[in-house]
């Protein structure tokens, strides 16, 4: 399983808390990319309920996104 805050970021509107079944559906529905889908079909408990991203990847609760993800605010105040 590989997750990066990108790819985690496609489920922080998921219906918490969620089964296994229920974020794929919820991951098929909402168009996430293939990986994400990868990722939780990896997950072997089928009758785990997880409360949040944070069940899944546990790093991403200490992750800002504001590190990782491209800010065109940061560019326009250097041109």
């Amino acid at each position: 399983m590989f997750w990066t805050p990108e790819l985690a970021s496609y489920l922080e509107d998921a219906p918490f808390p969620a089964t296994k079944e229920e974020l794929l559906d919820y991951a098929n529905r909402t168009g996430c990319p293939q990986q994400v889908i990868d990722n939780l079909m990896e997950i072997e408990d089928e009758e785990m309920v997880f409360e949040g991203i944070e069940d899944l990847w546990p790093e991403y609760e200490e992750l800002s996104s504001e590190d990782y993800f491209y800010n065109d605010d940061e560019e326009e105040q250097y041109t």
